[in-house]
């Protein structure tokens, strides 16, 4: 059963960078929800499937970690 998800119907989904043309795992951060939330998605269940919601400071250390831990080139 879908969910309405409140304050999220003006987001506008931006696929991961990381995300490839043959159906692999891919996530979809939204911009424009309420201020200081950051929803994310899984691509294959958009848009009637579960959407997690972070505080927008916990998104930027998470992210922050990410780019900290990724090998170098």
């Amino acid at each position: 059963m879908a969910h309405s998800h409140p304050g999220l119907s003006a987001v506008e989904w931006r696929k991961s960078s990381y995300s490839n043309g043959s159906g692999g795992s891919c996530v979809e951060v939204g911009a424009g929800a309420a201020a200081g939330i950051v929803p994310v998605r899984d691509t294959k269940t958009a848009p009637t499937g579960t959407v997690l919601t972070f505080p927008a400071t916990s998104w930027t250390h998470f992210i922050r970690t990410l780019h900290r831990t990724q090998p170098s080139d």
